[in-house]
């Protein structure tokens, strides 16, 4: 199958399955620069919202995949940047809601939920998915690097509104970094932040992938179960997903098409052959060695490969 440019997968979401992705902003384009990101540093750091790729577009090639018959089980709008800068955004959510019953999930900073234009569009989402990693002005721009002009009092206000008329799912985010936000006292910090926002589920994750910036490390095990105890949050490393799906019947050119958005480890692709039943899995990790246009950094125990950009 020719390769799709807006919607891609079904990919694995520990959170919601088998997740079809759509992208509608280009690649970096975000108004944080977040210092565990796993695509690496931002390059275009706006807070313009800009309708990227028309919105026509966009809708063409996601009717063309749904209808492919193609298994999943929630359509994800994230992108690799930032989605709520898509201008359309509201416009894409409605227009995908015709288009199948499965329920549209948003995966976003939430930055931009100080502006009520686009509070009134994620409000059609059925699940917003936000980020909370800081409880202040340091720990936010020590941790998320916003765009200049944005400010931790007004993202945060934009969330809290948010929370309080959100009729669908709310389920934050939280990424604890080692020395940051992972202390007995940042998580407190942290919870009482928490108690002034309506939420369904909280979700602490660790960067598991190579981040942005090499001096960030994943907390010790002791600070990870002191923060889901404090939090109350679910670890979303002791969630199991269903493993990589991609509809391109040429192995290596499948795992290519997945990594440009998703970075796999080693692991992940030797499961994911082994599951498409491939034959050359020792000569497709040898073809990956040698292509230059795929970094392969090694984190943890894990040597990650994408797509350099």
């Amino acid at each position: 199958m020719k390769e799709f440019k807006y919607v891609y997968g079904p990919v694995p979401s520990r959170r919601m399955g088998l997740s079809l992705g759509i992208s509608p902003i280009p690649s970096k384009y975000c108004n944080y620069s977040c210092v565990y990101c796993q695509l690496g540093k931002t390059k275009h750091m706006t807070n313009k919202r800009e309708e990227f790729f028309k919105l026509g577009d966009i809708l063409h090639e996601a009717k063309k995949y749904i209808e492919s018959k193609v298994r999943f089980d929630v359509i994800t709008i994230v992108g690799e940047g930032e989605p709520t800068l898509y201008s359309k955004l509201g416009g894409l959510i409605d227009s995908l809601k015709e288009l199948s019953d499965k329920p549209i999930a948003v995966i976003t900073n939430g930055a931009l939920l100080y502006d009520s234009k686009v509070r009134d569009e994620l409000y059609q989402a059925d699940i917003v998915l936000p980020t909370l990693d800081a409880f202040d002005e340091k720990s936010y721009r020590k941790i998320n690097r916003p765009y200049g002009k944005i400010k931790y009092e007004s993202f945060f206000e934009g969330l809290k509104k948010f929370s309080e008329n959100y009729k669908g799912q709310l389920w934050l985010e939280i990424m604890l970094v080692k020395g940051i936000n992972d202390s007995k006292e940042a998580l407190i910090k942290l919870k009482e932040k928490l108690g002034q926002i309506k939420y369904d589920k909280i979700y602490v994750n660790v960067p598991v992938r190579p981040p942005a910036e090499k001096w960030v490390n994943i907390p010790t095990e002791r600070s990870i179960k002191m923060a889901l105890e404090i939090l109350g949050g679910i670890s979303i490393e002791s969630l199991v997903s269903e493993g990589f799906y991609s509809e391109i019947k040429d192995d290596y050119e499948a795992i290519l098409s997945i990594i440009k958005r998703h970075p796999m480890n080693n692991f992940e692709i030797k499961t994911f052959l082994e599951q498409r039943k491939s034959l050359d899995i020792r000569k497709i990790f040898e073809k990956l060695a040698k292509n230059n246009k795929i970094e392969k950094i090694e984190y943890k125990g894990y040597v990650t490969y994408r797509v350099k950009q």
